[in-house]
């Protein structure tokens, strides 16, 4: 039987910001399920059991959690989305690609598991944060920079990456892309990075470790500043492309430090 009721006591969580955010609110015995991508804290992936992928779930697995509240992301899940909820489950379907969306999904979780006061002091501490480091950056040179989602074909970043880039001192020299939501929308062509001629090359290839000598050896990118001048970093992905605390924390660290004059 799936229980019901406020605050939800049995959560599972179908991507990791979410986690990692119940966790930062002392929440976590809320949560009985997780994505296999779960890996903040650390302590989680001995903790709690995986039912999911990103786009693929265990769906019975799920059900015999008897969860009162799923928290799923993006479109993507959409058909994980309406097979629970024809079972009877409540979902809520968080699509945050911006760092606004971030924090406004700091508090709704906060306010999901009657903790807003908690999820106020952690949202509020990001957001100066953020303005310190802003603050900081300023009156620096600030170099170009190309972030690389995916190498094959070539994805640039999305919004809440081209946000925090320029946060830390950086101009995201595909801005203008970043606010696509897709993937398929933000490809981009080697030559348009060429001819872009970023000074840093941040890349975090979803999943898979990043080879810096592939890049270094793409036709014509020889002469980009960033592969002349060997910055080119690898940011790993459970830091940068989880829209969640991890990017407003350890993920712009690594940005900071990427940008710094070598």
């Amino acid at each position: 039987m799936i229980s019901s009721g406020y605050p939800p006591s049995r959560i599972v969580c179908l991507t990791e910001e979410t986690v990692e955010t119940l966790y930062l609110l002392g929440e976590q015995d809320r949560i009985v399920g997780v994505s296999g991508y779960a890996v903040r804290p650390p302590q989680v992936r001995k903790e709690k059991p995986r039912v999911s992928a990103f786009i693929s779930a265990d769906i019975p697995k799920i059900l015999a959690l008897e969860p009162d509240l799923v928290l799923t992301f993006s479109d993507l899940q959409a058909d994980i989305v309406a097979n629970l909820i024809r079972a009877g489950v409540a979902v809520h379907a968080f699509n945050q690609r911006d760092i606004a969306g971030i924090l406004s999904m700091i508090r709704t979780v906060g306010a999901l598991v009657g903790a807003s006061d908690k999820a106020e002091v952690l949202a509020s501490g990001y957001e100066r944060r953020l303005l310190h480091i802003a603050f900081e950056a300023k009156g620096r040179s600030r170099p170009r920079v190309y972030f690389e989602e995916w190498n094959d074909p070539l994805i640039s970043g999305i919004g809440w990456v081209s946000e925090l880039i320029a946060i830390a001192g950086g101009d995201d020299i595909f801005s203008e892309l970043s606010r696509e939501k897709s993937a398929k929308d933000r490809i981009v062509t080697p030559d348009a990075v060429r001819s872009a001629m970023p000074d840093v090359i941040l890349a975090s290839w979803c999943g898979k470790k990043v080879v810096p000598d592939s890049i270094r050896r793409r036709p014509g990118w020889s002469s980009i500043p960033a592969v002349s001048n060997d910055r080119i970093v690898e940011i790993k992905s459970p830091l940068i492309l989880q829209p969640g605390p991890a990017a407003l924390t350890d993920g712009l660290d690594a940005i900071v430090a990427a940008l710094q004059v070598p």
